[in-house]
């Protein structure tokens, strides 16, 4: 028997769930896509009834990181919207440029993959040394990922082109050594990449950074941890730091949306103002 939907009480019920045995709060994310990815996990397992599922997370037989792993969004590509990357290299590049070092931070990074194509734009501006890359998830196993810098050799062949748009200068295979069907990073991209898990929704910030990167995150949260989000997110800017969000995502609703200036409409790039004293 397959489990085709979940009632709102059913899935009020896995919220209460997971809150109570992982501390883990699902209550904020969009309920349709909440309930999508649940129905994906019950599958996945085999369970015949949404009890049964119920069942497996408070006897322990399905583990946080398992429960984790399915519901938090993993979607990236190595430059994806490469137009995005492109307009970073001529908008943000020249104020990175004033820093002896500066700091990104990849929010939500899944896998990894965008964060090596900064890296790889960032070494061909001569910016690399410069930089310190944090990348966060809440997924530890996409962390593990990311960390590792090893993809498929098909996906790579795929970025090629996503490179070339972005602004690339050379040749993508130029970033990675090929074995067998797998391309691992070039260790001087990696060399200045801190990875870590990080829960946007509880975890406070940890830095001050130049240039944020939380692009189509928000998106699966409702207003109220949007708000939040941004908050954190927003106190985390160096002042004049730059924000790069998902080209569905903005920040018209948010609260204090005065504390950002938009720099491109388009592909949804922010700028912190100054904090002025009184």
């Amino acid at each position: 028997m397959t489990i085709t939907s979940l009632s709102d009480t059913d899935l009020e019920q896995m919220i209460s769930i997971s809150k109570h045995i992982f501390d883990f709060d699902f209550s904020g994310y969009a309920p349709e896509s909440l309930k999508r990815r649940m129905l994906r996990l019950i599958e996945k397992w085999g369970f015949s009834s949404i009890y049964e599922f119920q069942y497996a997370i408070t006897n322990g037989e399905l583990s946080r990181e398992a429960l984790l792993n399915e519901i938090t969004v993993n979607v990236t590509d190595m430059f994806r919207d490469p137009k995005v990357f492109y307009k970073i290299t001529k908008v943000v590049f020249p104020y990175l440029e004033s820093f002896p070092e500066f700091k990104v931070w990849h929010a939500g990074c899944s896998s990894g993959q965008e964060m090596y194509s900064l890296a790889i734009l960032l070494k061909e501006h001569g910016l690399l040394t410069k930089t310190l890359q944090y990348g966060t998830d809440i997924n530890t196993e996409v962390l593990k990922t990311a960390e590792s810098g090893i993809y498929s050799i098909s996906e790579m062949r795929k970025y090629s082109a996503n490179y070339l748009s972005s602004g690339g200068q050379f040749s993508l295979s130029d970033y990675y050594t090929a074995k067998y069907q797998l391309a691992k990073m070039n260790s001087e991209l990696k060399k200045k990449m801190v990875f870590s898990s990080h829960n946007l929704v509880k975890n406070p910030s940890f830095n001050e950074f130049q240039l944020i990167m939380c692009r189509n995150v928000l998106i699966y949260f409702d207003r109220d941890l949007q708000n939040k989000v941004l908050s954190l997110l927003i106190d985390s800017l160096a002042p004049y730091g730059y924000l790069v969000l998902g080209d569905k995502e903005t920040i018209s609703f948010y609260k204090n949306k005065e504390q950002l200036e938009l720099v491109d409409k388009q592909y949804k790039i922010y700028r912190k103002k100054a904090i002025v004293s009184d």
